[in-house]
């Protein structure tokens, strides 16, 4: 954790991929582990398919502070094509870490990043959710893999607390929860740290 014990994240994905939902999950698995939290999206004119912005603030202690993330610990980026309009890397702290959703290795990302030199994670998350839940929801994916390269809350917690939040979700379709439960298992397994 940062020296105030709190965890800023900042999500890039376009709208309908679910970044917005992942940031919300997180914030309700770690309000339920006993961590004070904010989730929240930045809106504009967006559309389907159109550049969003979502952040979580995580924190052991009440947070006072009522604005978008700068500065953030940790970027999730789930869509990798938003790597040629958006400079995510922007304000990314020194000891953070962006994660990509991408098939290429954290090595091959590093010369997209605009010299960032920090921690790089990839993780395929399309071919995960379309081998878990048959569709791409790249979302599910990227938050497992967030949760383990950062350790906001810890991964085997938020494995039983997702679960619950899910059934909660999830009450009239069942059948959803056991597919995203193995995707955030497989998820965590084979997220890459460079």
């Amino acid at each position: 954790m940062t020296t105030n014990d709190m965890i800023e994240i900042r999500w890039h994905g376009r709208g309908g991929q679910g970044a917005k939902m992942a940031c919300m999950l997180l914030a309700d698995v770690a309000g339920l582990q006993g961590k004070y939290v904010q989730g929240f999206p930045e809106y504009g004119p967006e559309r389907m398919g159109a550049p969003i912005t979502a952040y979580n603030r995580i924190s052991e202690k009440r947070c006072s502070i009522h604005s978008n993330i700068y500065y953030p610990d940790y970027v999730v980026v789930v869509d990798e094509t938003l790597l040629d309009s958006v400079d995510v890397t922007g304000g990314l702290k020194e000891g953070g870490g962006i994660i990509i959703n991408t098939p290429s290795s954290p090595e091959e990302m590093r010369s997209r990043l605009g010299g960032w030199n920090g921690k790089v994670c990839t993780l395929d998350a399309r071919r995960i959710s379309e081998e878990m839940l048959g569709k791409n929801f790249p979302n599910t994916p990227m938050l497992a893999a967030l949760v383990k390269v950062s350790g906001v809350i810890d991964p085997q917690q938020f494995l039983a607390d997702i679960e619950k939040s899910f059934q909660h979700k999830f009450a009239a379709k069942p059948q959803v929860i056991a597919g995203n439960m193995a995707s955030l298992k497989k998820s965590m397994e084979e997220v890459q740290v460079g």
